[in-house]
């Protein structure tokens, strides 16, 4: 069964890296580059200030930092002890597959799924009842997410176990955010 599901992964990855258009490469390849988003990193951080007064912006801001570092850290650790191959980097699909980065780190999970998500998902859940419109704050995963399949360097499973990751995260970190906050309300 095991087998089965792996087969059926690689299987959709392929399908889905082969709906890629060229002339939308360095779109996907703009999109799946952290740094290119530092300036909406930077306005989620500014709408806890402006949410928030300063002291409880700060601790927001400290735990968003927390939840985002703990992630990631479990992330790259889940990798090395997993070493799954990239798609990229897997003889058998090389042939088979658009590859437009060459990552050579491990793919079992996807660092760019469970940091997004936990990071949007602790945005949305602190500040839904500020801005009602905070809930857009979730196309940039979604994008994030797609674009990692199209430059052919995760599979469908590494990013649906990364993003349930990151919603865990954000869960946990959001659950003792409101037990050791209260006094910030």
């Amino acid at each position: 069964m095991w087998q089965q599901l792996k087969q059926w992964d690689r299987e959709l990855f392929v399908y889905l890296n082969g709906l890629g258009i060229e002339s939308y490469d360095n779109f996907w390849i703009f999109v799946t580059q952290i740094e290119h988003w530092i300036p909406f990193y930077i306005l989620l951080f500014l709408l806890y200030f402006i949410a928030f007064h300063w002291k409880k912006a700060s601790f927001s801001s400290l735990f968003l930092l927390s939840a985002f570092l703990t992630t990631w850290g479990f992330t790259n650790a889940v990798k090395v002890l997993l070493v799954r191959l990239r798609p990229n980097n897997n003889p058998e699909l090389m042939d088979l597959i658009r590859i437009l980065q060459e990552p050579t780190n491990y793919s079992f999970f996807s660092g760019h799924a469970s940091s997004s998500m936990v990071v949007s998902t602790f945005i949305v859940l602190t500040l839904k009842d500020k801005f009602r419109w905070i809930y857009l704050v979730y196309v940039w995963p979604l994008l994030f997410i797609m674009s990692r399949v199209y430059v052919g360097v995760h599979y469908p499973s590494d990013l649906l176990v990364g993003a349930l990751v990151g919603l865990a995260f954000a869960f946990i970190f959001f659950w003792l955010y409101n037990r050791s906050g209260r006094r910030f309300i």
